[in-house]
C-alpha cells in the first residue's frame, strides 16, 4: 500500500519525534523519486503524440497535449501545493492545541 506524504510525515513525526517541517521536507524526498519517474516517462511518451508526428496524429494531438498539461499541473499539486497546506493546517491545529492547553480561550487572541 503506497503512503501519501502526509501520512509519511505523520509516521515520521510520532514514530521519529521530527519536527513538523522536517518531516514534510523527508516525506517530500521520499515521495519526489516516484512521482517524478510515473509523470514524467507518460509526458516523454505523449511528446510524439502531442507533436503531431505520423498520420492521423491531429485527431489525438490535442489529447496529448490535455494529458500532459494534467499530468504537469497534478505533480506539481502534490509535490509543491499539498505540502505547503499540509504544513500550515498542522501548524494553525499546534497553535490551537498549545492555546487550549495553556488554558487560553480561542476567542483571546495569541501573544
Amino acid at each position: 500500500m503506497k503512503m501519501s506524504d502526509e501520512q509519511i510525515a505523520n509516521l515520521l513525526r510520532r514514530r521519529d519525534g521530527m519536527e513538523l517541517m522536517e518531516a514534510v521536507k523527508e516525506a517530500g524526498r521520499r515521495r519526489l523519486r516516484p512521482i517524478l519517474m510515473t509523470a514524467l516517462t507518460t509526458i516523454f511518451g505523449m511528446l510524439p503524440m502531442a507533436i503531431g508526428l505520423g498520420e492521423g496524429s491531429e485527431v489525438q494531438a490535442p489529447l496529448a497535449r490535455t494529458v500532459i498539461g494534467g499530468l504537469t499541473s497534478s505533480t506539481f499539486i502534490t509535490l509543491v501545493f499539498i505540502p505547503v497546506v499540509y504544513s500550515l493546517i498542522e501548524q494553525r491545529r499546534q497553535e490551537r492545541k498549545n492555546r487550549f492547553n495553556n488554558g487560553q480561550s480561542f476567542s483571546e487572541p495569541a501573544n
